[in-house]
């Protein structure tokens, strides 16, 4: 095992925070850094959200979440009342503090569940749904992450196994938001055909923070029967520029020859967000192509000087 020593994770800090390094670079550095974690991980990342790419602070907020770190919680306050930052990083800011899972931040919530950007407010009232989730279920805390994906997600899933039901819960814009995310895990755990084509429907259902998340999802399951959907929400110039990227993401995981034809059409797409994220969607195709055994490998395959 690899000794990381202090100098090391600033050094990968270094990369993250070097914005004349390739933004490839710098999210196999985030990444890095999120694996390793830890007080000086948190402070490289901390650094970075002065940074103008709203893909990248997004992934930030996203990696401090995962991290599960209370030590984070102040950062990404300070992220989701900072209004001059893009929607879609204090979205992901509101996600974060919700996956951390300490109740010391439901006050917090509770105010920016009124806030005005709507993809702020869901995700507000989602994380309250999973921290009053766990209040509820503490036996169950411990099992959130043990699915295929290590992930700790927005919602746990149900218990639920029939995809016509689930399906029918994913897709009904009268159940609440936190019950449709519960299905959709739900669907993601199954991992079948017929399951994954059910997520897809769900790619042109209810809002623009739902119809993320699905494509999030599908990018987790790496199946080409989801493809066809990616594309067309990626290729919908009139889709909410965070669906688009997080499709383009997916499509990148899913790593088909046809993915990568997709993704390098859409290298200069009017929206910075979605360009950048094909950029590191091809990353990831290469990635997923070869024979590296891990995606943030940042000490053994980036320069450091």
């Amino acid at each position: 095992m690899v000794q990381i020593s202090e100098r090391d994770i600033v050094t990968i800090g270094g990369v993250l925070n070097d914005s004349a390094r390739p933004l490839k670079e710098r999210f196999r550095a985030l990444f890095t850094l999120k694996n390793i974690g830890g007080a000086t991980a948190i402070e490289q990342i901390h650094a970075c959200f002065k940074d103008p790419s709203a893909l990248l602070k997004h992934e930030l907020a996203y990696c401090l979440g995962q991290m599960r770190d209370p030590a984070a919680i102040s950062i990404l306050t300070d992220v989701l009342e900072d209004l001059s930052q893009e929607p879609m990083v204090r979205h992901e800011a509101g996600e974060a503090l919700g996956a951390i899972g300490e109740s010391s931040v439901i006050p917090l919530l509770e105010k920016y569940r009124k806030d005005l950007t709507p993809e702020v407010a869901e995700t507000c009232e989602l994380a309250l749904s999973r921290l009053r989730w766990l209040e509820s279920n503490g036996d169950a805390k411990q099992d959130l992450q043990k699915n295929l994906y290590s992930t700790v997600d927005p919602a746990p899933p149900m218990e639920v196994t029939d995809v016509s039901v689930l399906r029918d819960t994913l897709l009904d814009e009268g159940k609440s938001l936190f019950d449709r995310y519960r299905a959709m895990f739900s669907l993601r755990n199954l991992g079948t055909t017929e399951s994954i084509l059910a997520l897809a429907e769900g790619l042109k259902a209810g809002s623009a923070l739902f119809r993320h998340e699905v494509a999030f999802v599908l990018g987790q399951l790496q199946n080409e029967a989801s493809v066809p959907g990616l594309q067309a929400s990626l290729e919908d110039t009139q889709e909410n520029e965070m669906v688009r990227h997080e499709c383009a993401e997916a499509l990148g995981s899913i790593a088909t020859p046809e993915c990568y034809e997709i993704l390098n059409r859409y290298l200069d797409d009017s929206k910075r967000v979605v360009r950048e994220s094909c950029v590191i969607a091809l990353d990831m195709c290469d990635y997923e192509n070869s024979a590296e055994f891990q995606y943030a490998d940042t000490l053994t395959k980036l320069p450091t000087a």
